[in-house]
């Protein structure tokens, strides 16, 4: 890749972080500020980033454009939406839909509670590969070598008293979700969230996505949210069989 594509995939990167100063983008690329203005301009001429009347930069339109494109691209996603919405409407919680690209887990889309209590989480952020129940489910279908090689990479953060902090016991509770077929953060990313995710699986039988309801523990506690799991299996079965997969 080039240096030119690289730095501006960075200022991309920072930018979806927050706003930035041009001096900020600067030292971020370790370059100088008519090298990074000249970059800047050039992706405000595709309205990937904008500047406001503080001369600080923004992402602009045109990216939000391509991501949008993106997410109707991907069939699970179209394929899950009416499955999705129901099991929020009938359940009234949090639902995700996430899938594994890259190493990374990313939400893909989400439908919020009806509750005013809401979750911080939005399309397109990565998820805890190491806690959160999404990911627990993408990981736990990936063959065995590259599941072990995903978990030495992992940064074990011990986001709350709950959360996994070694690869053994990662790899550990990966079998248990594949054996199951459902994976649980039990107050482990937030010391307040519950959650239960699901696998979707495509035509072939391989996992294209999570599926899961999040539940902050003054709305239930976490029996109470393990009480939702037959509906998010049943939600999950649905949605893979209108993405091809036969049989239970």
């Amino acid at each position: 890749m080039s240096q030119t594509v690289t730095r501006a995939l960075r200022l991309l990167a920072e930018l979806g972080e927050g706003e930035r100063s041009l001096d900020q983008l600067a030292e971020l690329l370790g370059v100088h500020k008519t090298t990074a203005l000249r970059l800047l301009q050039s992706l405000e001429e595709e309205r990937f980033v904008y500047r406001d009347a503080a001369y600080r930069y923004h992402l602009g339109a045109g990216l939000f454009a391509l991501s949008s494109l993106a997410l109707e691209q991907r069939g699970v996603r179209r394929a899950a939406a009416p499955h999705l919405a129901a099991l929020n409407s009938a359940t009234g919680q949090t639902v995700h839909l996430a899938a594994y690209e890259g190493g990374e887990v990313v939400y893909i889309d989400k439908y919020d509670s009806r509750h005013p209590v809401r979750m911080y989480s939005r399309i397109g952020l990565r998820a805890a590969l190491h806690c959160a129940a999404v990911s627990k489910v993408l990981l736990a279908d990936l063959p065995v070598p590259e599941r072990r090689r995903v978990v030495a990479g992992i940064d074990f953060t011990p986001y709350t008293a709950n959360t996994l902090t070694t690869p053994e016991a990662l790899l550990a509770e990966l079998e248990t979700v594949a054996a199951r077929g459902w994976a649980q953060d039990h107050a482990e990313h937030e010391s307040f969230i519950n959650c239960v995710a699901a696998p979707i699986r495509d035509a072939t039988g391989r996992v294209v996505a999570a599926a899961s309801i999040s539940v902050p523990d003054v709305l239930l506690p976490y029996e109470r949210v393990l009480e939702l799991l037959p509906q998010l299996l049943t939600t999950a079965r649905a949605v893979s069989a209108d993405c091809g997969l036969s049989g239970p």
